[in-house]
């Protein structure tokens, strides 16, 4: 059985029960269910399932083994994490973290005003908020009225233009000072694709000397005390603990450098985000080099180690892992509606009363093929259908013949592939790649999954069903989309099998996991295809529930939040086919209620064959 490296991404999340993919929590229910139960109301189109315990269970893991790495070191600081609204703004996704993070006090980071304002509406009086990016006086008012609120809020200067900005506004208001952070530009980088969030080239933060002068600007404004934070990020997805380690001894210098400059205040370190998901799901590749224990480990000792040399008192330890904790708790899911061979079934054959000697020849490999003679028979097979193409160029053979030889031809490839099953060859696996099937699923990558557009960001993939089967055709998946771009290829290195399955009969579905972070956010309206239609599961012992349903935009619904008036392109529309000829006034009825029910239907396929 092939698992399609569960084990390896899905932290014991998931399990194979019965042929089946199944969540491995209470009652275990099986996605192809729970898919089953939302179309059964008419539902087309992709579908994202989100599973809330999935983030409580990421952020109980996260302060778990930071509180161990406390106790176990001697560290005198508390954890504290807040969650990056960039990586997923979402309501219900941000409803799960703050009602799934509440017993932990868990907080929310801001990097716009609109993300200001969700978070100073999300977050209970107390739980920390963080705002990071680019601000201008506005913005930072905002966070003088989130004090004033009584939330616990820190404002990161990015510069000493924004810093000026708030000694400006705190001379201007009578507003409640909120806490101020500094974020420092390391010398350290981080490593992966997003490492330039780190280094002295990074988009961020103040230099040493910038830092000196902020401390400076600080005091002569009486504002010194209000420095509570220092921050710094490396970027997402770290794939290497080494550069975070060396970026914790320079900041941890820089932390304690300060102190010892008068800011008695400053109790805080905030490592920003960066803890990585295995999105990997084969043995020989991996997407990280470390585990939540060591990462835990590493920050509380080091930072230990430094404040213990300094003779300085143990910070507050803040992070801002968002990937980490809501990757997991969205899976995406797709029915498939094509095979690019179905063409190639044997019911399709037409032989006629005398066929070409090729033809009849491999009726006979075919019909005689066994697991004994099957690489010989395919050998054979090969090159007759070389021969085949050869004769129809020269026009001595018909499409009729052509095609029931490239029929049979691709029958005793399939055959052949399924009796070598159990002993593939390496000749059969370079064949599976030069005749891998293509899937046409009912998504858009660019919509869906734009990180493996932009940056071949690869996600678990998998079936829903006949797990208890052997894959076997090498796989790429095509996209609905009129882009050459929406295929995700099948790659040699990182292999894709899929099942051989006939859907005229049967439906067959495709899960595509970890994609709760920066996915939804990321998505793009190419082609106008919207946000899938998306679903909270909430599971107990004994069942589950589907929840908080929002159904993929409608066609003219996309067309209102681009700009079009769909109310005018609505009415354009039904009179254009009012003024139009029909037969019969039921006639000009149906169609205009089709028409009706077309425009109020979201922009995925729902038919197919």
């Amino acid at each position: 059985m092939n698992n399609f490296g569960l084990d390896i991404w899905s932290n014991n999340n998931f399990i194979i029960e019965d042929g089946q993919i199944r969540l491995n929590y209470k009652c275990m229910p099986s996605l192809l269910q729970i898919v089953e139960d939302i179309r059964s109301d008419d539902v087309r189109g992709p579908i994202l399932l989100r599973f809330p315990h999935l983030i409580k269970s990421q952020i109980r893991t996260l302060y778990s083994y930071f509180d161990k790495a406390i106790q176990q070191n001697n560290y005198k600081g508390k954890f504290n994490a807040v969650f990056p609204l960039k990586v997923n703004q979402f309501p219900h996704a941000v409803e799960a973290v703050t009602s799934q993070g509440a017993q932990y006090n868990y907080g929310l980071e801001a990097g716009s005003k609109a993300e200001l304002v969700l978070a100073m509406s999300k977050t209970p009086i107390g739980a920390n908020i963080t705002v990071n990016g680019f601000k201008d006086r506005e913005m930072i008012t905002l966070g003088f009225i989130a004090a004033q609120s009584g939330h616990n809020i820190t404002i990161t200067i990015e510069g000493l233009g924004e810093l000026e900005t708030i000694i400006d506004v705190a001379k201007e208001c009578d507003l409640k000072v909120p806490n101020i952070g500094i974020r420092v530009r390391l010398h350290s980088t981080g490593s992966g694709i997003w490492a330039k969030s780190g280094g002295m080239d990074a988009k961020f933060g103040l230099t040493s000397t910038e830092i000196i002068e902020a401390i400076t600007l600080l005091r002569e404004a009486n504002l010194l005390d209000y420095l509570s934070m220092i921050h710094f990020h490396i970027g997402s997805q770290m794939s290497d603990i080494a550069p975070l380690k060396k970026a914790l001894r320079e900041a941890g210098n820089i932390y304690a450098e300060l102190k010892k400059m008068g800011a008695t205040s400053l109790d805080n370190i905030n490592i920003g985000g960066g803890l990585a998901v295995e999105y990997n799901q084969h043995a020989h590749l991996n997407s990280r080099n470390y585990s939540i224990d060591e990462f835990s480990s590493s920050v509380v000792f080091l930072l230990g180690e430094i404040m213990n040399a300094k003779n300085v008192s143990h910070p507050n330890i803040f992070t801002e892992s968002g990937r980490f904790i809501v990757a997991s708790h969205a899976v995406l899911i797709t029915p498939v509606l094509e095979l690019f061979t179905q063409d190639y079934q044997e019911k399709l054959l037409n032989f006629k009363k005398v066929n070409p000697p090729l033809i009849e020849e491999l009726v006979e490999l075919n019909r005689l093929l066994n697991n004994t003679n099957c690489i010989e028979y395919l050998h054979d097979a090969l090159d007759h259908m070389e021969s085949v193409l050869t004769l129809f160029d020269l026009g001595y053979i018909d499409l009729q013949d052509r095609s029931n030889a490239e029929i049979l031809v691709h029958n005793i490839i399939k055959r052949a592939l399924y009796l070598k099953s159990a002993n593939p060859t390496d000749e059969l696996a370079q064949l599976q790649v030069k005749l891998q099937e293509r899937y046409l699923i009912n998504a858009s990558i660019f919509q869906s999954l734009p990180d493996y557009w932009g940056l071949n960001q690869h996600f678990p993939v998998m079936p829903l069903h006949h797990l208890n089967s052997t894959p076997l055709r090498a796989a790429s998946l095509w996209d609905i989309t009129c882009d050459s771009d929406g295929e995700i290829g099948f790659n040699p290195d990182k292999p894709l099998y899929l099942h051989d399955v006939n859907l005229d009969e049967e439906e067959y579905f495709l899960g595509f996991f970890n994609v709760g972070a920066y996915q939804e956010t990321l998505g793009m309206n190419h082609n106008l295809f919207t946000h899938p239609s998306e679903y909270t599961i909430t599971i107990d012992e004994h069942s589950y529930e589907i929840k908080n349903a929002v159904e993929s935009k409608s066609i003219l619904d996309i067309l209102d939040s681009i700009g079009y008036d769909s109310k005018i392109l609505h009415t354009k529309l039904k009179n254009d086919l009012s003024n139009s000829k029909f037969i019969s006034e039921k006639e000009k009825s149906d169609t205009l209620a089709k028409l009706e029910l077309f425009l109020e239907q979201n922009g995925y396929l729902r038919t197919t064959n």
